[in-house]
């Protein structure tokens, strides 16, 4: 069984490709795809969500004669990604505290 990701997880992915440079959907959602085993359909959604949240702002450039709709994080957008960053250093030093092979426990 694989692991469920948490969807404050693909925002915080999300957040940090866009930090790195303004992307297109598609290509935002290869990155993505290149970390997380997730359908096409799972990026756009959260872009949507992102936006209406006031992390992400768009913008049209034509490309090949249509226009391309690039996504740029927002002030908010990274004041939330440091949040989320913050999250899950918290979580991930309890998962490898509990779960880590050095976990005080002997066999």
């Amino acid at each position: 069984m694989a692991i469920q990701i948490p969807t404050r997880l693909l925002d915080g992915a999300v957040l940090a490709f866009l930090k790195q440079d303004d992307l297109y959907g598609y290509a935002l959602t290869q990155k993505v795809q290149s970390v997380f085993n997730i359908s096409e359909s799972t990026v756009y959604p959260i872009l949507r969500r992102l936006k209406r949240q006031s992390c992400l702002e768009t913008y049209d450039e034509p490309y090949q004669g249509r226009n391309r709709r690039y996504y740029h994080i927002t002030n908010d957008g990274i004041a939330l990604l440091q949040t989320i960053q913050t999250e899950w250093q918290q979580f991930s030093n309890n998962i490898d505290q509990t779960l880590g092979e050095d976990n005080g426990t002997s066999n």
